[in-house]
């Protein structure tokens, strides 16, 4: 590893992001999640940041609670970009669903329906909006977010 990612600095200013489209299916999230550990790496590797393991399974589990909600609620084929904006990854998912989600009240014995709340606690931001086809589910992830002074990129799996 060059020095410029042991001290964080940018190796490179060019636009790291990426977009895939889905059918709609449940293996959808398990490549979801795949594409963001690809896209982190890239991220590590172009831009030369620091990618903490707490950073990549926060951006895993959004996209895949984002995907989840697709694949069960909205017909059709979905579209998640991923882009690293500065300081944060945002994660953003289309799909053909008009119904903008609403967070439900805290409820211990609800089974399942959770996504959202999940989400919305592991993000520093998170907004919905209505597009002319569907919705657009926006969420950031703070990349200066390593917890324990490790970055699960440096010893893939």
């Amino acid at each position: 590893m060059d020095e410029a990612a042991h001290t964080g600095e940018r190796v490179s200013d060019e636009p790291v992001k990426v977009s895939e489209e889905y059918e709609g299916i449940p293996g959808d999230i398990a490549r979801g999640r795949e594409l963001a550990r690809r896209f982190l790496a890239r991220v590590r590797s172009v831009q030369g940041a620091r990618v903490s393991d707490r950073v990549v399974e926060v951006v895993q589990l959004v996209v895949s609670e984002l995907l989840t909600n697709a694949c069960k609620y909205a017909p059709g084929p979905s579209v998640i970009d991923l882009e690293l904006a500065g300081d944060r990854v945002e994660v953003t998912v289309w799909d053909s669903e008009p119904v903008l989600p609403v967070p439900e009240a805290t409820d211990p014995a609800r089974i399942g329906r959770h996504g959202l709340e999940i989400v919305m606690a592991v993000c520093q931001s998170f907004e919905v909006q209505r597009e002319p086809v569907g919705k657009r589910m926006r969420a950031a992830v703070m990349l200066d977010d390593d917890l324990n002074g490790t970055t699960a990129l440096a010893h893939p799996a």
